[in-house]
């Protein structure tokens, strides 16, 4: 794709869309979003209007088949993912789909097989890839600045919340359409990030339960796994402690690097020379540089971080945790 101005359509435009990652496509030189999807025929028309879009609609494949739209977001919940996603790739458009790709490795399997088969790019919203400020603990590891990488420790903890606890319905705890629940939702980004990191996985295992029993999806987790390059790793994941925690070290045989997959904390390198924290923060709206880089391989320009290979990856590492293959 060359064109000069690239039109996209949104499928879902909710919260993630208002700040996370509408506004992105809206900022990006050569990007236009032309028309916007939500059930709700008002909240389409609403979300629209405030945000300058001329078209909406609440049915998809009305969206999807525009001919003015040349690419399409889906940013709905995860279980429709492969439905939306296998109707874009039939339609030949280029596609950018939330992460996870979907629910399971499998559905992920049809999905990339899909657009591969149309050779049609796929990107996945796995935008901490994009991120300056893990790229700059990227720049550290291949700098050697931590010697010789021997392992990678994730803990992320945090208590349950006034929903969690009322019972009232939250599509992110509903095992049918996350079984992993909070895993699902943001250990993805994380497993996903050590992958750009440090390699693709080579072995993982896991365990996964449901402590608490407030929802239908699982709240405790814990894994191990090696790289194909032999760095080791461990996380593990709890969703009804007593704090938030959110707290990554990679340790190498000169030093090691600390930092957070979700708070904006400082990212710290420790060696020989001392301890250096460095302040990196988010652009405004977090998916600027992941929509961004879109554009430069779609105008020629470079290959996008997160494709459809990438996060299919992914999702055997969430499902090898999840002991579902």
């Amino acid at each position: 794709m060359n064109k000069k101005i690239i039109k996209w359509g949104i499928i879902g435009c909710g919260d993630v869309t208002e700040k996370k990652s509408g506004p992105a496509y809206q900022k990006t030189e050569g990007f236009e979003i032309v028309a916007v999807m939500r059930r709700d025929a008002e909240k389409a028309e609403d979300y629209a209007k405030r945000l300058g879009i001329k078209k909406f609609y609440s049915d998809a494949d009305a969206l999807i088949n525009d001919p003015e739209v040349d690419a399409v977001y889906i940013a709905t919940p995860p279980n429709s993912h492969k439905l939306y996603g296998l109707k874009v790739a039939e339609a030949g458009k280029t596609c950018c789909i939330e992460k996870p790709l979907a629910p399971s490795y499998d559905d992920c399997v049809t999905i990339y097989d899909a657009f591969k088969t149309k050779k049609v790019p796929l990107f996945v919203a796995y935008y901490r890839r994009s991120l300056p400020r893990f790229t700059q603990i990227k720049k550290w590891l291949d700098a050697n600045s931590i010697g010789e990488i021997r392992h990678i420790n994730w803990h992320l903890s945090k208590p349950a919340s006034a929903q969690d606890l009322s019972g009232i319905y939250n599509w992110r705890t509903d095992a049918n359409v996350a079984k992993g629940g909070y895993f699902d939702d943001l250990a993805s980004h994380g497993l996903d990030l050590f992958h750009f990191l440090l390699g693709e996985f080579e072995e993982v295992s896991g365990i996964s339960t449901n402590q608490q029993n407030l929802y239908s999806a699982k709240d405790a987790l814990v894994a191990c796994w090696i790289h194909k390059t032999g760095i080791t790793g461990t996380g593990s994941w709890n969703f009804g402690c007593t704090k938030r925690e959110d707290k990554v070290i990679i340790y190498g045989s000169q030093g090691t690097i600390e930092f957070s997959v979700f708070d904006e904390n400082p990212i710290v390198l420790t060696n020989e020379n001392g301890t250096i924290p460095l302040v990196i923060e988010h652009p405004e709206n977090v998916q600027l540089h992941h929509v961004e880089a879109m554009k430069e391989q779609l105008l020629g320009n470079g290959t996008h971080p997160s494709g459809g290979k990438t996060a299919l990856h992914t999702s055997w590492i969430m499902d090898k945790i999840m002991n579902s293959i």
